[in-house]
């Protein structure tokens, strides 16, 4: 689980950095970066991101928006404030995707993934049956998480 924590310190170091190189903000910490680079991601600060992408999260927590898109409001996705009914619509849909946002889950089809930057026909997705939910923490969500984090930064942002 450390490689998606890694990813982000690296992204706050390299934006250090740069800004030191560019002297664009001589008070500007690494703490500062590391809150940054949560908050691009769809994490609420960097300790949130650190418990969520590091496996840590206990069931119920918040998950952030990391596996959603803003600019995918427009694509038809069914929404649960329960996991467990979640569940059973998606063993009803063999074709959906059981995603976590916040402390809700919802469904979406394979255009939403794309949309997201991240394979549908990843074979990830066969391991953990479709459900971030249920799989998270294993080899599989890894996998498919590291995909979602070296996503272009637009399919996190608002449009």
């Amino acid at each position: 689980m450390t490689a998606l924590v890694d990813e982000i310190k690296v992204r706050a170091r390299l934006r250090l950095n740069a800004a030191r190189r560019d002297a664009a903000a001589a008070d500007l910490r690494l703490r500062d970066c590391l809150h940054d680079c949560a908050r691009a991601v769809g994490f609420a600060h960097w300790e949130h991101a650190r418990r969520v992408l590091g496996a840590q999260a206990l069931p119920g927590e918040d998950m952030g928006t990391f596996w959603h898109a803003p600019r995918t409001g427009i694509l038809l996705n069914q929404w649960f404030a329960r996991y467990d009914q979640a569940k059973a619509v998606l063993a009803a849909d063999p074709g959906a995707f059981l995603l976590p946002y916040r402390r809700q889950f919802f469904l979406v089809q394979d255009y939403f993934i794309r949309e997201i930057g991240v394979d549908p026909d990843s074979p990830a997705w066969a391991v953990l049956k479709r459900d971030m939910v249920a799989g998270y923490g294993s080899a599989a969500w890894l996998s498919l998480a590291m995909h979602r984090l070296r996503a272009p930064a637009p399919t996190f942002e608002a449009g």
